[in-house]
């Protein structure tokens, strides 16, 4: 959820009424802000979503309870006894999307595509809201890839993240009294009359504590989102099912379905929202320039939750190369170093504050990933890196993406085929996007399969790419990324790494010191300060990054390459080893590489 920048505020006399208050709340002040209502025509107050697909919030109250975790089949037995909810969900969605193709397919007919092209992005984009949050959901996750999608639709899909017309303020402020069990008078003294943002789950509020007088968030869930999102998963559900009976994918699909729904009915229990931002802080808060705002608890419910005012603009929005830095080196430490991390970071959930930090946003969809994955992860992208494609289909099978029966012969020449030309050019010049394009047709041949996990972890990686590729063409979340992979690599204890580093620097009992080499090169690269950023990445064989591997080696966390290098020093007559220190680096590269007849004369000299 979006907290969009206010302007200064100004505010009301204590004694104004406002017919969007309660009756019994008349003592405190609000903010003046610019209405976002539609008005229907009998001037009420209405959002189009509630206008269009409002006959889906008619459940009972012990039906809406059940639906406060995901279970596919008390969801089906509620809609076994509402088939014509369930015919008339189904008309609307397939009358809405076939006449928008058709008058697609008739631009073609009557070559006006081009010039129809805006006019239908805009109709999109209202159709999405029509028909509520699971589409706008799947909506924001292609809207933050701008390599993918023509422009047009970008801007109008780009709405979907905090630009959603909101519903009644007189329900929210209703809602926010039955929830916490106060009259909002007595919870703030101040609050907005409009919300400041709306998303497909819900809409934000600026307030004042009446307690402290800290100026905070405060988000509503919109009404009936839970039975129509269960309606529509049902219904998606259903569909993957039909396909996966067709044996049209290798993957299962509805188990993919699955795992999205668990996590959008996470994300509608702002307790859990609540839960997840304090842990989301204690893990991340203390990395430089990250900001991620403190969670009430105690004035958080299902329905509620109050958080910490951040202001700020969209990171896409502002072109700061090194915020983008610091987002990759977050999410590597959440997807490899803790395994938690954030799996809905659309462009509205990143802000640039004013003071040039990074805030993440809304925490409601997180993701959990195993060390056993973690592990896999780094070791595919450590063989990918370095052209190893015999082990990388073994990594494909460890996480899950390769049935253990395929025959990795085949799968390593095809990969070979796919990612031999991409890799030459470095690991800085690989795109995340380019390699999951190349692997479509390889992983229909080989049946891979999209474990549940995955879908998530990949969304996670993918947006992040997204949002740089807006104002650089030419980033690589994968390059930026490698680097700490191979910090991490150089200085892990863990027996799994451990082994992978062994398996990655010997073949066949022959030390490649090259490898080596790489991994140095490439940890060198791993800093995130903001005046270094521009120029880390453009140093490859430099003196600066010389220096830095062997301070690096030399300091506790390089025990491991110093042992590795101890090792092989060991391993060469004792005549060649008082050469190698006695001789200048020129002639001792002979022998080793420079870099490393360097480091190992600093060691012992």
């Amino acid at each position: 959820m979006l907290l969009l920048p206010s302007p200064l505020l100004h505010y009301f006399p204590a004694n104004f009424k406002s017919n969007f208050l309660p009756k019994h709340s008349k003592s405190f002040t609000i903010s003046l802000r610019p209405p976002l209502f539609s008005v229907s025509a009998a001037g009420r107050e209405v959002d189009t979503f509630t206008e269009k697909s409002g006959y889906l919030f008619k459940l009972s109250a012990s039906e809406v309870e059940s639906l406060a975790e995901y279970d596919p089949k008390k969801i089906a037995a509620i809609y076994r006894r509402k088939p014509l909810v369930l015919v008339r969900r189904l008309f609307q969605i397939g009358t809405t999307f076939g006449r928008w193709f058709g008058q697609r397919y008739i631009d073609n007919l009557m070559e006006k595509s081009e010039e129809m092209f805006e006019i239908r992005a805009a109709e999109l984009r209202r159709i999405l809201v029509e028909l509520g949050p699971a589409y706008i959901k799947i909506a924001q996750a292609v809207s933050s890839r701008p390599d993918l999608i023509p422009p047009s639709y970008l801007d109008e899909l780009s709405l979907l993240q905090d630009r959603i017309t909101p519903f009644s303020t007189e329900v929210a402020l209703n809602m926010i009294e039955r929830e916490l069990g106060l009259p909002v008078d007595k919870l703030f003294s101040e609050i907005s009359p409009e919300p400041v943002a709306a998303a497909s789950l819900g809409q934000v509020y600026q307030a004042k504590l009446h307690s402290s007088g800290q100026i905070v968030a405060v988000k509503v869930q919109r009404p009936g989102v839970q039975a129509a999102i269960a309606l529509d998963i049902l219904i998606l559900r259903f569909i993957a099912g039909v396909i996966k009976k067709a044996r049209k994918f290798n993957t299962d699909l509805q188990a993919v379905v699955d795992e999205w729904a668990s996590s959008l009915f996470r994300e509608m229990d702002y307790k859990k929202e609540a839960n997840n931002g304090r842990k989301f802080r204690e893990l991340y808060g203390g990395i430089q320039d990250v900001l991620v705002p403190e969670m009430y608890a105690e004035l958080t419910t299902r329905r509620v939750l109050v958080m910490e005012w951040v202001e700020g603009q969209k990171l896409s929005e502002v072109k700061d190369l090194y915020l983008v830095e610091i987002g990759v080196y977050c999410s590597f430490n959440q997807l490899l170093e803790n395994g938690f991390y954030h799996a809905d970071p659309h462009p509205g959930n990143f802000l640039r504050t004013y003071d040039g930090k990074l805030a993440y946003l809304d925490f409601g969809m997180m993701g959990e990933f195993k060390q056993e994955l973690r592990d896999g992860f780094i070791e595919a992208c450590l063989h990918l890196v370095n052209r190893d494609f015999d082990a990388l289909a073994k990594d494909f099978v460890t996480l899950g993406l390769l049935p253990p029966t395929a025959d990795k012969e085949a799968v390593t020449k095809s990969l070979t085929g796919i990612f031999q030309d991409a890799v030459a050019k470095g690991v800085s010049n690989i795109s995340f996007g380019d390699l999951l394009g190349n692997l479509g047709a390889t992983m229909y041949k080989f049946k891979f399969q999209i474990p549940s996990y995955f879908s998530l972890v990949i969304r996670s990686l993918a947006v992040l790419e997204g949002i740089a590729i807006s104002f650089n063409p030419n980033y690589k979340v994968l390059g930026s990324t490698y680097p700490w992979i191979a910090r991490k690599v150089l200085t892990d204890h863990s027996p799994k790494l451990r082994s992978s580093l062994q398996t990655l620097l010997y073949k066949e009992g022959a030390f490649r010191i090259d490898r080596l080499e790489s991994l140095l090169t490439e940890s060198a690269r791993a800093r995130v300060e903001r005046a270094l950023v521009e120029t880390q990445r453009k140093s490859t064989d430099s003196k600066v990054i010389i220096k830095q591997i062997v301070n690096f080696t030399l300091t506790e966390q390089g025990s491991i390459v110093r042992e590795i290098l101890l090792e092989e020093l060991a391993k060469l007559p004792p005549q060649s080893q008082e050469q190698l220190l006695r001789l200048p680096t020129d002639l001792a590269g002979r022998l080793v590489s420079r870099a490393t007849a360097r480091t190992i004369r600093r060691m012992f000299l």
